[in-house]
């Protein structure tokens, strides 16, 4: 069994740990979490992590705006804006912009599964679990601007 307590509490928990207890908890029990009371606020640290974890070194003269749209909220879908620019990395829950340069749509337990180290996102892409509209370059090089731990 996986640690819910520490994955509704992941801003509280190591990223290498969230891997682990990604990796160790089955699907069902991730979808609870983000079918529950806990699913903004779990993303929020998801989210809110993510300037932590930016590897300004590999961004070079990156400049984008990416759209993330994790489905199956209770308002239909959560969009989170993730701004890169000038070698820094700035997330809202609220979008400014309707023309991001990347637009990328998931379900939940695969974009944890994703943000984890726990699934490959050009093989989820490939298969429709991920889908990605606008710069797919952009899309295919996410991963390596980010330090995600592998689960």
């Amino acid at each position: 069994m996986s640690d819910l307590g520490s994955l509704a509490d992941y801003e509280n928990v190591d990223p290498k740990q969230f891997a682990q207890i990604v990796k160790n908890t089955p699907d069902s029990e991730i979808a609870a979490v983000l079918e529950g009371p806990d699913r903004k606020k779990f993303l929020d640290a998801i989210f809110n992590r993510m300037p932590d974890t930016f590897r300004a070194d590999r961004a070079g003269s990156t400049n984008a705006t990416i759209h993330w749209i994790i489905t199956g909220g209770e308002k239909g879908s959560d969009t989170y804006e993730v701004r890169i620019a000038d070698s820094k990395c700035e997330v809202s829950d609220a979008p400014t912009t309707d023309t991001p340069k990347l637009a990328v749509t998931v379900a939940p337990v695969d974009f944890v599964k994703v943000v984890s180290g726990n699934a490959n996102p050009v093989m989820m892409f490939m298969t429709g679990k991920l889908k990605a509209k606008g710069d797919l370059s952009l899309a295919a090089n996410i991963q390596n601007l980010f330090d995600i731990p592998k689960g």
